[in-house]
């Protein structure tokens, strides 16, 4: 079925993108995955092609403009070429919101310039080796001492970990009083008592740095405070997550299109038997299965976003897209190993990249079990 998503705007911006990919991209990632970590100087440069901060006000060096789908075609891009070291999807699509909608003026002068030019890259500090879909059970503390806060704790799996200038971490101001207790400190770079332990080790993502963070005693002034009163944190949070998670499923969908695509090719020309694979029953009958399914989950993922542009995404929505499209992925991937046989096993091929990079989809961003339990509150049993 044709999709009638994008307008010729954001045709023109993928051509950008896919240009900038080739450039600057994929000549360089495979040393990346060696390396553990993407280099500033990219951000920079797509900075300078203004691949971010499209919701950031022009005054402050934005677009201006409320427009997910601009945000969808650079995630798209990353998955088409397997860049899965680029953190731009975080800092786009789940930091965005909490850097425009949630900061003052004063806040907007001092970050959102360096936000938009990729000169400041962002984090946030949500999990915990406590806490992980449990929000409210994070212990990291912030106690207000005249103009400062105190923040002592610790975070873990951090996309941007290394790389982040700012993270906003997610605090307990008043331990006593639950979810309301719950607020968003803006944590800079180079402030004493923050620190970084080590670039974790991961089964793939292998060019993305994943971080713990460590504060000890680290005063962060009472004008970091995100939002403008303290124990909105735990709200502030619910509200941003269905973008989150849109997000996630826009990965989903494109990775699963990208390795069925490849692997409908590599049926075509890999002989078993004296003819192609893709001769086989089994083959053709599970490729239109994939295919079918794949295709059904792009129309609900465009129609996802679409109700996100319209301010109409609920968090049900959200976790249907997030959890189905992630399963998916996972199973496509894992199909598409099996009809590649031995050399689905070699990194060589672009199909077992994806198979290592695909498995956290369903943990990260509330896994499958939590986006279930959401929906069935729907419900109301």
């Amino acid at each position: 079925m044709r999709r009638d998503l994008f307008d010729e705007e954001h045709d023109l911006f993928r051509e950008t993108v896919r240009e900038f990919m080739a450039r600057e991209v994929v000549p360089h990632h495979a040393q990346w995955e060696k390396d553990g970590i993407v280099p500033r100087e990219v951000w920079k440069k797509a900075g300078e092609l203004g691949m971010f901060g499209f919701s950031v006000p022009e005054e402050y060096g934005g677009s201006g403009i409320t427009d997910f789908r601009y945000n969808m075609v650079i995630v798209e891009e990353i998955i088409r070429v397997g860049a899965s070291g680029l953190g731009f999807g975080l800092h786009n699509d789940i930091m965005a919101p909490y850097m425009v909608e949630l900061t003052n003026n004063e806040q907007k002068q001092r970050w959102l310039p360096g936000f938009a030019s990729g000169e400041l890259i962002t984090a946030i500090g949500m999990t915990e080796p406590g806490a992980g879909s449990d929000l409210q059970g994070i212990r990291t503390t912030a106690v207000r001492e005249g103009d400062h806060y105190v923040v002592n704790g610790q975070k873990t799996f951090i996309t941007n970990g290394i790389n982040s200038d700012l993270v906003v971490v997610v605090t307990k101001t008043d331990p006593s009083a639950g979810a309301r207790g719950t607020s968003l400190l803006v944590v800079e770079r180079g402030m004493e008592g923050f620190t970084r332990g080590r670039n974790l080790e991961k089964v793939g993502m292998h060019a993305q740095d994943t971080a713990e963070l460590f504060f000890e005693n680290v005063r962060v002034p009472v004008a970091n405070l995100l939002g403008g009163e303290e124990g909105q944190g735990f709200f502030q949070l619910m509200n941003n997550l269905p973008q989150e998670r849109l997000s996630i499923a826009v990965a989903a969908v494109a990775a699963a299109e990208t390795v069925l695509e490849e692997t409908i090719e590599y049926c075509r020309n890999r002989t078993a038997f004296g003819r192609s694979i893709g001769k086989f029953q089994n083959t053709r009958f599970l490729l239109a299965e994939l295919a079918t399914e794949v295709e059904i989950a792009r129309h609900y993922v465009d129609k996802c976003v679409r109700a996100l542009n319209a301010k109409e995404l609920t968090a049900v929505d959200a976790a249907k897209a997030k959890w189905w499209t992630t399963e998916l992925q996972n199973k496509v991937v894992d199909r598409c190993v099996q009809l590649h046989g031995g050399y689905g096993y070699m990194l060589e091929y672009p199909v077992a990249k994806a198979w290592l990079d695909s498995r956290v989809q369903t943990i990260y961003g509330g896994t499958t079990e939590i986006m279930k339990e959401i929906i069935g509150r729907s419900f109301g049993f």
